[in-house]
């Protein structure tokens, strides 16, 4: 249902599901679109070549997924960082700059194992690395959040992320007839932005929709907390705020100091708890995108088959 800062409703109902099933209907009809222009001998604004076969679709799935994983997690950890430990922006870009480095050196590093690995088992082993570094930053993740563990979770995520990027890309090429090119670079374009896009958002209304039920839950339950307390809170609209920015709320209502205490602590329970839940989710979605990974190709650059057909001899 429409909440209070939807910017409109229809009928009661929040704009952003009917959004979402519209741009599902119109991702269709543009397939759809485009599958006529092609019969019909035109130009398409995409050439559809580029995903017909199942290795190449498995690309852009993998793709999607480890673009959003990415989103998520550069929403969720710079949230973290700034929220629950109080640092400011610039302090924030220099706690990921571990992260980003290690995805831009994984990039480029990665085809030096070309020949040593094939394309599936570089994208499972990817896909490994994203999951148990989001698993290994869910458990170590405290409110006093050292910066040894972090900084390993976020390089071994950055390890599998900057391969992944750099080898679904090059499977995509590799797949396409050389003349496609074009439409391969505006299939990845398409796929980055719009995964970004998802990723972000869903990250954003995972963490605020799992610390709103918690905290409603913790806040009810709780006998220290009477409802006359509760009702001068806008628990409709919780969302990440720190402690300080809580605290000043709270001191505008006619709680005592005790409840003001047991307020704040609530928040810094319930908020770490989102976060972790969040980043297993995080995890079982990497741990998901294995099998779009294991169906990209499973052979050696040196083994690539040649697609062109056999030439025939003169007396045939």
């Amino acid at each position: 249902m429409a909440g209070p800062n939807a910017p409109f409703d229809l009928f009661g109902v929040s704009p952003a599901p009917i959004m979402i099933v519209m741009g599902i209907v119109l991702g269709q009809g543009f397939l759809s679109w485009t599958h006529r222009q092609q019969a019909a001998g035109k130009t398409p604004l995409l050439a559809l070549e580029v995903i017909d076969s199942p290795q190449e679709r498995a690309a852009v799935y993998a793709m999607f997924a480890v673009v959003a994983l990415e989103a998520m997690l550069n929403f969720s950890v710079p949230l973290y960082i700034q929220i629950v430990q109080g640092r400011t922006p610039l302090a924030t870009t220099i706690a990921m700059m571990p992260f980003n480095l290690t995805v831009f050196f994984a990039a480029m590093l990665i085809v030096r194992f070309y020949g040593r690995f094939t394309p599936r088992q570089i994208g499972r082993y990817g896909f490994i690395l994203c999951t148990v570094a989001l698993l290994w930053l869910a458990f170590v993740v405290r409110n006093d959040w050292s910066a040894v563990p972090v900084l390993v979770g976020l390089v071994i995520f950055g390890i599998g992320q900057g391969s992944l990027v750099t080898l679904l890309f090059n499977v995509l090429v590799t797949a396409s007839p050389k003349e496609l090119a074009g439409d391969v670079g505006s299939l990845r374009g398409t796929t980055n932005n719009l995964a970004a896009a998802v990723g972000t958002a869903v990250a954003g209304a995972l963490l605020v929709g799992l610390l709103s039920a918690a905290v409603l839950r913790t806040i009810t339950e709780n006998p220290k907390l009477p409802p006359e307390i509760q009702a001068q809170l806008d628990l409709d609209n919780i969302t990440f705020i720190s402690n300080d920015r809580l605290q000043s709320v709270m001191e505008q209502t006619t709680a005592s100091p005790a409840q003001v205490a047991e307020a704040v602590r609530v928040n810094t329970v319930v908020r770490l708890r989102a976060l972790k839940i969040g980043l297993i989710i995080m995890a079982g979605v990497a741990l998901l995108a294995i099998f779009p990974a294991g169906k990209l190709p499973n052979f050696l650059p040196g083994e690539i088959p040649d697609p062109a057909p056999p030439e025939r001899g003169r007396n045939e």
